[in-house]
């Protein structure tokens, strides 16, 4: 690996330590009743709402229609997902200290390899919340899934629902497409 990759890999694991300061995701929903939003925030290992009461508030309306209660303690990707983001900037640390393209290759391709099981999971997620309702809801529709979108804006009943990256999705996206940068210039520099 060359000396320009090498500092590129170096940077983009570093800019990693970043995804502990911001959140990852973020959900919005938005009613005639919430004309502001409630706002839902996915950090690597927390979850909390925009302001003090958004949680408190999609939980309840959550009840009505029959969905979980959300409790980020009992969410375990919350409590792996530091660990995770630690192994990716220490890999790719020492990745470029070593210097061996192969590390860089295996840690761009461990990087795809673990957003994409990140978003299966959260997909996942998100359609046990949305299909696995109460039947004994206060408020029922048959044949009506509550599932959030993975990414976009979807309208559920009366409510429009967001879900996009956050500020630490971002930077995760940035430093992977270093990570890429890395690559295609170790690669042009034979």
């Amino acid at each position: 690996m060359n000396k320009i990759s090498r500092g590129l890999l170096a940077l983009s694991s570093l800019l990693l330590i970043l995804v502990y300061f911001f959140p990852l995701w973020r959900i919005e929903l938005i009613a005639p009743q919430y004309p502001e939003g409630l706002r839902m925030f996915i950090w690597v290992n927390k979850i909390t709402g925009g302001t003090e009461f958004d949680l408190y508030n999609i939980n309840l309306l959550n009840h009505y229609i029959g969905m979980k209660t959300i409790t980020p303690e009992s969410i375990p990707e919350l409590k792996i997902m530091p660990f995770i983001v630690g192994f990716l900037i220490l890999f790719g640390l020492v990745s470029a200290f070593i210097g061996k393209r192969v590390l860089l290759y295996a840690w761009v391709l461990v990087f795809v390899l673990l957003g994409i099981a990140g978003l299966v999971d959260f997909y996942k997620w998100g359609y046990d919340y949305g299909h696995n309702l109460d039947p004994n809801a206060p408020i029922k529709i048959p044949g009506l899934a509550y599932q959030p979108p993975l990414i976009g804006t979807k309208q559920l009943l009366n409510m429009k629902a967001s879900s996009f990256p956050d500020i630490g999705g971002y930077i995760a996206i940035a430093s992977l497409l270093l990570g890429f940068v890395a690559l295609i210039i170790d690669m042009r520099r034979e």
